[in-house]
């Protein structure tokens, strides 16, 4: 496994494109591995993330069970002219062996949280329909409904620093939903539309179980992976001094 840091030029207009489609974007990193991808049975995929961080960086954030080669998205995205090879790529098979459970960690994941709905003319046994979590309330139920399954619990917050009486339980904030509506080629008639609400949740977690946290990392957690949902990294906690 390996994890991948690329800066992303937003001065260009094919960055811009590529930031503005997710679509395009799926695309352009499947096209720096020289074998498709595999999404079958329960082999590691592709997962993808973009950041901006404080400093007004844009970084472009993939994991992936094969080595990368970004030289085409350098051309397209990066700085073609620069010395630097524009993107770092780092073994992540180490760092997953060493997570135990018990350790905390922060935490940052940009996810689709989603629920299903059912219609009053819907009949037992037929489709729901997917829908977007609208409210951060919801979104963070999503999160937490998760935790168990995906190896992990959202650290709770001491009493005396909740500053609210409800809603203010979990070191969790949720931020920059951003809701999506793009065009997935072949456009065909009668719309071919994808409609997704990303949201990046930041916060700190305990491991509880090393073997499903470790897929959580490598597999990705919810819906819409394809489209720059699902990966979650991890960073060092600062030790609290007394």
């Amino acid at each position: 496994m390996y994890l991948t840091r690329f800066r992303v030029n937003t001065g260009r207009s094919d960055a811009r494109q590529l930031l503005g489609s997710p679509h395009r974007m799926h695309g352009a990193v499947n096209m720096s591995f020289p074998t498709p991808p595999s999404r079958e049975g329960s082999a590691p995929r592709v997962l993808w993330r973009v950041d901006r961080n404080a400093t007004s960086e844009t970084l472009l954030y993939i994991v992936s069970p094969t080595r990368p080669d970004l030289t085409g998205l350098v051309q397209q995205a990066g700085w073609p002219a620069s010395d630097e090879p524009g993107w770092t790529t780092f073994a992540y098979v180490d760092f997953l062996a060493a997570l135990h459970p018990g350790d905390t960690w922060g935490f940052r994941l940009t996810a689709n949280p989603v629920h299903n709905i059912r219609h009053e003319y819907v009949k037992e046994g037929e489709r729901t329909k997917r829908a977007a979590h609208r409210t951060p309330r919801h979104q963070m139920d999503w999160l937490l409904k998760r935790q168990e399954q995906a190896g992990f619990e959202i650290v709770e917050k001491p009493v005396e620093r909740r500053l609210l009486p409800e809603g203010d339980t979990y070191e969790l904030i949720v931020r920059d939903q951003v809701p999506m509506r793009f065009r997935r080629p072949p456009a065909k008639a009668g719309g071919n539309d994808v409609q997704l609400t990303r949201v990046t949740f930041d916060g700190r977690l305990r491991i509880t179980d090393t073997a499903l946290f470790r897929r959580t990392l490598t597999h990705g957690l919810g819906k819409a992976k394809a489209y720059g949902c699902g990966l979650m990294t991890l960073a060092p906690v600062a030790r609290e001094t007394a």
